[in-house]
């Protein structure tokens, strides 16, 4: 359905940290850079992190979060583990989510910024 997602943040190179250390485990790296804008993405840019004059204010009534595909559950660990590593701060464990499904194991981290992010794997283990 998507093609690509733009966020806005405020400081893109502390941005690069976090992104960097929570989606590398995921397969996911920095495939384009220039000043204040960053692109990520297995083989295509499929996440923009661009610095923004005013980006969304964080409200974690928004309902607004980001899941990304993980190919393994030790992944959605390091997933995890690198983004509080990197600034960003836990919103749920990794582990299973039976209310989702079976074999659906995530983990949730909010990056410096406020994004709500989850990284998933429905892969039984």
């Amino acid at each position: 359905m998507f093609d690509h997602i733009s966020i806005g943040v405020r400081d893109a190179n502390a941005s690069k940290r976090f992104y960097d250390a929570a989606l590398k485990p995921l397969g996911y790296t920095c495939l384009n850079q220039s000043p204040g804008s960053l692109g990520y993405g297995a083989q295509s840019v499929a996440l923009w992190v661009n610095e923004a004059a005013h980006p969304v204010p964080a409200d974690e009534k928004s309902g607004l979060h980001f899941c990304f595909a993980a190919p393994t559950r030790d992944s959605v660990d390091a997933f995890h583990s690198g983004a509080l590593r990197e600034g960003g701060s836990d919103n749920g464990a990794p582990g299973l989510r039976p209310d989702y499904g079976e074999n659906y194991y995530a983990a949730f981290v909010v990056d410096p910024d406020g994004y709500r992010l989850e990284a998933h794997c429905g892969i039984p283990g």
